[in-house]
Protein backbone atom coordinates (compact mmCIF):
# COMPACT_ATOMS: atom_id res chain seq x y z
CA UNK A 1 0.00 0.00 0.00
CA UNK A 2 1.24 3.25 -1.07
CA UNK A 3 0.09 6.87 0.78
CA UNK A 4 1.20 9.83 2.22
CA UNK A 5 -0.97 10.48 4.89
CA UNK A 6 1.90 12.26 6.75
CA UNK A 7 1.94 15.27 3.19
CA UNK A 8 -1.49 15.15 3.57
CA UNK A 9 -1.51 16.35 7.29
CA UNK A 10 0.97 18.75 7.18
CA UNK A 11 -0.94 20.53 4.45
CA UNK A 12 -3.66 20.95 6.40
CA UNK A 13 -1.70 22.10 9.25
CA UNK A 14 0.12 24.46 7.04
CA UNK A 15 -3.14 25.67 5.35
CA UNK A 16 -5.19 26.04 8.88
CA UNK A 17 -7.54 23.51 7.75
CA UNK A 18 -7.05 21.61 10.49
CA UNK A 19 -10.43 21.93 11.84
CA UNK A 20 -12.26 22.78 8.24
CA UNK A 21 -14.69 20.32 7.35
CA UNK A 22 -14.07 18.09 4.68
CA UNK A 23 -15.65 18.27 1.20
CA UNK A 24 -17.32 15.01 -0.65
CA UNK A 25 -16.50 16.10 -3.89
CA UNK A 26 -13.40 17.36 -5.80
CA UNK A 27 -15.12 20.51 -7.72
CA UNK A 28 -18.44 22.03 -8.09
CA UNK A 29 -21.20 20.30 -10.51
CA UNK A 30 -20.09 22.03 -13.90
CA UNK A 31 -17.83 24.45 -12.88
CA UNK A 32 -15.46 25.23 -15.37
CA UNK A 33 -12.27 27.25 -14.10
CA UNK A 34 -10.91 30.07 -16.61
CA UNK A 35 -8.48 32.89 -16.75
CA UNK A 36 -10.72 35.50 -17.74
CA UNK A 37 -13.42 35.62 -14.66
CA UNK A 38 -13.32 39.20 -13.05
CA UNK A 39 -11.75 38.27 -9.37
CA UNK A 40 -8.72 39.42 -8.33
CA UNK A 41 -4.95 38.10 -8.62
CA UNK A 42 -3.18 36.27 -6.26
CA UNK A 43 -0.27 38.66 -5.69
CA UNK A 44 2.16 36.26 -3.18
CA UNK A 45 2.84 32.72 -4.34
CA UNK A 46 0.27 31.13 -2.06
CA UNK A 47 -1.36 29.05 -4.60
CA UNK A 48 1.90 28.04 -6.43
CA UNK A 49 2.94 26.23 -3.76
CA UNK A 50 -0.49 24.69 -3.04
CA UNK A 51 -0.67 23.40 -6.69
CA UNK A 52 2.97 21.87 -6.02
CA UNK A 53 2.06 20.13 -3.20
CA UNK A 54 -1.00 18.58 -4.73
CA UNK A 55 0.58 17.76 -8.12
CA UNK A 56 2.79 15.43 -5.76
CA UNK A 57 -0.08 14.36 -3.95
CA UNK A 58 -1.02 12.77 -7.45
CA UNK A 59 1.57 10.20 -7.17
CA UNK A 60 -0.19 8.14 -5.12
CA UNK A 61 -3.95 9.68 -4.81
CA UNK A 62 -5.11 9.11 -9.03
CA UNK A 63 -8.65 10.63 -8.00
CA UNK A 64 -7.70 14.37 -7.84
CA UNK A 65 -5.57 14.04 -11.08
CA UNK A 66 -7.95 15.91 -12.92
CA UNK A 67 -8.75 18.51 -11.07
CA UNK A 68 -5.32 19.35 -10.51
CA UNK A 69 -4.32 19.06 -13.77
CA UNK A 70 -7.36 22.14 -14.58
CA UNK A 71 -5.02 23.89 -11.57
CA UNK A 72 -2.20 23.69 -12.61
CA UNK A 73 -2.71 25.82 -16.11
CA UNK A 74 -3.57 28.59 -14.12
CA UNK A 75 0.08 28.91 -11.76
CA UNK A 76 1.45 31.50 -13.95
CA UNK A 77 -1.65 34.20 -13.23
CA UNK A 78 -3.47 32.38 -10.04
CA UNK A 79 -6.70 34.28 -8.94
CA UNK A 80 -8.98 34.16 -6.37
CA UNK A 81 -11.19 31.44 -7.47
CA UNK A 82 -8.33 29.19 -8.52
CA UNK A 83 -7.45 29.64 -4.65
CA UNK A 84 -10.83 28.84 -3.67
CA UNK A 85 -10.68 25.59 -6.10
CA UNK A 86 -7.02 24.51 -5.16
CA UNK A 87 -8.39 25.05 -1.54
CA UNK A 88 -11.65 22.81 -2.08
CA UNK A 89 -9.44 19.44 -3.33
CA UNK A 90 -7.66 19.79 0.07
CA UNK A 91 -10.71 19.98 1.94
CA UNK A 92 -11.60 16.54 -0.04
CA UNK A 93 -8.29 14.86 0.58
CA UNK A 94 -8.72 15.82 4.00
CA UNK A 95 -12.13 13.04 4.68
CA UNK A 96 -9.87 10.51 3.22
CA UNK A 97 -6.22 11.57 4.07
CA UNK A 98 -5.12 7.61 4.49
CA UNK A 99 -6.15 6.42 0.65
CA UNK A 100 -3.08 5.43 -2.13
CA UNK A 101 -2.69 3.21 -4.47
CA UNK A 102 -3.04 -0.61 -3.38
CA UNK A 103 -0.04 -2.95 -4.80
CA UNK A 104 -1.61 -6.24 -4.91
CA UNK A 105 0.96 -9.19 -3.87
CA UNK A 106 -1.25 -11.38 -7.03
CA UNK A 107 1.20 -12.94 -8.75
CA UNK A 108 -0.83 -12.02 -12.16
CA UNK A 109 1.28 -10.01 -14.02
CA UNK A 110 -0.68 -9.58 -17.36
CA UNK A 111 -0.77 -6.14 -18.21
CA UNK A 112 -4.22 -4.31 -18.69
CA UNK A 113 -5.31 -0.75 -20.02
CA UNK A 114 -8.40 1.56 -19.57
CA UNK A 115 -8.12 4.79 -21.61
CA UNK A 116 -10.73 7.49 -21.62
CA UNK A 117 -11.54 11.69 -23.04
CA UNK A 118 -13.59 14.74 -22.03
CA UNK A 119 -13.93 15.99 -25.40
CA UNK A 120 -13.70 20.09 -25.68
CA UNK A 121 -13.52 20.52 -21.93
CA UNK A 122 -10.84 23.05 -22.07
CA UNK A 123 -13.36 26.16 -21.71
CA UNK A 124 -10.56 28.96 -23.21
CA UNK A 125 -9.06 26.12 -25.62
CA UNK A 126 -11.61 23.53 -26.38
CA UNK A 127 -9.32 21.54 -26.27
CA UNK A 128 -9.75 17.25 -24.87
CA UNK A 129 -8.53 16.39 -21.70
CA UNK A 130 -6.58 12.73 -22.68
CA UNK A 131 -6.77 10.10 -19.68
CA UNK A 132 -5.57 6.21 -19.29
CA UNK A 133 -4.61 3.82 -16.26
CA UNK A 134 -2.47 1.05 -17.08
CA UNK A 135 -2.49 -2.01 -14.29
CA UNK A 136 -0.21 -4.89 -14.15
CA UNK A 137 -2.53 -7.78 -12.23
CA UNK A 138 -4.16 -5.60 -9.77
CA UNK A 139 -2.04 -3.05 -9.27
CA UNK A 140 -2.06 0.83 -11.02
CA UNK A 141 1.29 1.24 -12.09
CA UNK A 142 1.20 3.87 -15.16
CA UNK A 143 -2.01 6.69 -15.54
CA UNK A 144 -2.30 10.59 -17.16
CA UNK A 145 -4.63 12.83 -17.04
CA UNK A 146 -3.35 15.52 -19.80
CA UNK A 147 -4.86 18.05 -22.20
CA UNK A 148 -4.54 17.42 -25.91
CA UNK A 149 -2.44 19.38 -28.35
CA UNK A 150 -4.89 19.64 -30.80
CA UNK A 151 -8.16 20.78 -31.16
CA UNK A 152 -10.82 17.89 -32.26
CA UNK A 153 -13.60 18.77 -34.80
CA UNK A 154 -15.49 15.10 -34.07
CA UNK A 155 -15.85 13.22 -30.86
CA UNK A 156 -14.50 10.29 -32.28
CA UNK A 157 -10.80 12.16 -33.25
CA UNK A 158 -9.84 12.82 -29.32
CA UNK A 159 -10.83 9.11 -28.37
CA UNK A 160 -8.11 7.70 -30.73
CA UNK A 161 -5.59 10.35 -29.82
CA UNK A 162 -6.20 8.78 -26.33
CA UNK A 163 -6.26 5.62 -27.12
CA UNK A 164 -2.55 5.85 -29.19
CA UNK A 165 -1.62 7.76 -26.07
CA UNK A 166 -2.59 4.89 -24.44
CA UNK A 167 -0.92 2.01 -26.94
CA UNK A 168 2.61 4.39 -26.76
CA UNK A 169 2.71 3.69 -23.43
CA UNK A 170 1.92 0.03 -23.28
CA UNK A 171 4.85 -0.18 -26.22
CA UNK A 172 7.25 1.81 -23.69
CA UNK A 173 6.08 -0.36 -20.64
CA UNK A 174 6.19 -3.64 -21.99
CA UNK A 175 9.78 -2.94 -23.22
CA UNK A 176 11.04 -1.61 -19.83
CA UNK A 177 9.23 -4.62 -18.05
CA UNK A 178 10.99 -6.96 -21.15
CA UNK A 179 14.61 -5.61 -19.44
CA UNK A 180 13.62 -6.34 -16.35
CA UNK A 181 13.09 -9.91 -16.78
CA UNK A 182 9.15 -10.00 -16.60
CA UNK A 183 7.79 -12.18 -19.79
CA UNK A 184 3.93 -10.59 -20.99
CA UNK A 185 2.46 -13.24 -22.83
CA UNK A 186 -0.21 -12.86 -24.95
CA UNK A 187 -1.66 -9.05 -26.14
CA UNK A 188 -2.32 -6.76 -23.56
CA UNK A 189 -5.98 -5.96 -23.05
CA UNK A 190 -7.14 -2.19 -23.65
CA UNK A 191 -10.58 -0.88 -22.93
CA UNK A 192 -12.23 1.91 -25.07
CA UNK A 193 -15.52 3.04 -24.90
CA UNK A 194 -15.06 4.05 -27.72
CA UNK A 195 -17.00 1.76 -30.65
CA UNK A 196 -15.81 4.77 -33.01
CA UNK A 197 -12.00 4.59 -32.38
CA UNK A 198 -11.70 0.63 -32.28
CA UNK A 199 -13.52 0.34 -35.63
CA UNK A 200 -10.98 2.35 -36.81
CA UNK A 201 -8.28 0.89 -35.67
CA UNK A 202 -9.19 -2.18 -36.80
CA UNK A 203 -10.75 -0.90 -39.92
CA UNK A 204 -8.11 -1.03 -43.04
CA UNK A 205 -10.05 0.97 -45.09
CA UNK A 206 -9.02 5.48 -44.71
CA UNK A 207 -11.72 7.78 -45.21
CA UNK A 208 -11.43 11.16 -45.81
CA UNK A 209 -12.76 12.37 -41.91
CA UNK A 210 -9.94 10.15 -40.58
CA UNK A 211 -6.99 11.36 -42.46
CA UNK A 212 -5.91 13.96 -40.27
CA UNK A 213 -5.24 10.83 -37.88
CA UNK A 214 -3.23 8.99 -40.29
CA UNK A 215 -0.55 8.25 -38.17
CA UNK A 216 -2.00 7.40 -35.36
CA UNK A 217 -3.87 4.84 -37.04
CA UNK A 218 -1.37 3.33 -38.67
CA UNK A 219 0.80 2.74 -35.26
CA UNK A 220 -2.29 1.50 -33.89
CA UNK A 221 -3.07 -0.92 -36.51
CA UNK A 222 0.16 -2.29 -36.63
CA UNK A 223 0.55 -2.91 -33.02
CA UNK A 224 -2.78 -4.70 -33.24
CA UNK A 225 -1.69 -6.55 -36.12
CA UNK A 226 1.89 -7.40 -33.92
CA UNK A 227 -0.30 -8.71 -31.54
CA UNK A 228 0.87 -6.38 -28.99
CA UNK A 229 -2.29 -4.89 -27.72
CA UNK A 230 -6.30 -6.16 -28.39
CA UNK A 231 -8.89 -3.83 -28.01
CA UNK A 232 -12.25 -4.47 -26.48
CA UNK A 233 -15.18 -2.43 -25.53
CA UNK A 234 -16.09 -1.36 -22.66
CA UNK A 235 -19.59 0.46 -21.55
CA UNK A 236 -19.00 4.07 -20.44
CA UNK A 237 -20.29 3.78 -16.70
CA UNK A 238 -18.04 0.47 -16.12
CA UNK A 239 -14.79 2.36 -17.08
CA UNK A 240 -12.70 2.32 -13.90
CA UNK A 241 -10.84 5.66 -15.27
CA UNK A 242 -13.97 7.74 -15.62
CA UNK A 243 -12.53 10.06 -12.92
CA UNK A 244 -9.41 10.89 -14.29
CA UNK A 245 -10.34 13.05 -17.47
CA UNK A 246 -13.98 13.53 -16.15
CA UNK A 247 -15.01 15.14 -12.38
CA UNK A 248 -17.54 13.53 -10.58
CA UNK A 249 -19.67 14.62 -7.99
CA UNK A 250 -18.59 11.41 -6.09
CA UNK A 251 -15.47 9.66 -6.89
CA UNK A 252 -16.14 5.83 -7.18
CA UNK A 253 -12.94 3.62 -7.93
CA UNK A 254 -13.02 -0.15 -7.32
CA UNK A 255 -9.04 0.29 -7.15
CA UNK A 256 -8.93 2.87 -3.97
CA UNK A 257 -8.63 1.22 -0.82
CA UNK A 258 -7.67 3.13 2.96
CA UNK A 259 -5.01 2.31 4.79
Amino acid sequence: MEYQTNNCLNQFRNLGFTGAKPFQSLMEVNKKLTSLEFDQHIQDDSDRLLIGRLLYLTITRLDIAFSVQCLSQYMHSPKVSHMVAAARVVKYVKQSPGLGVFMSACADINLTAYCDVDWASCVSTRRSVTGFLLKLGDSPISWKSKKQSTISRSSAEPEYRSLASTVAELVWLRGLLSELGVGLNGPITVFCDSKSAIQIATNPVFHERTKHIDIDCHFIREKVQMGLVKLLHIPLLNNRLISLPKDLVLVNILIWCPS
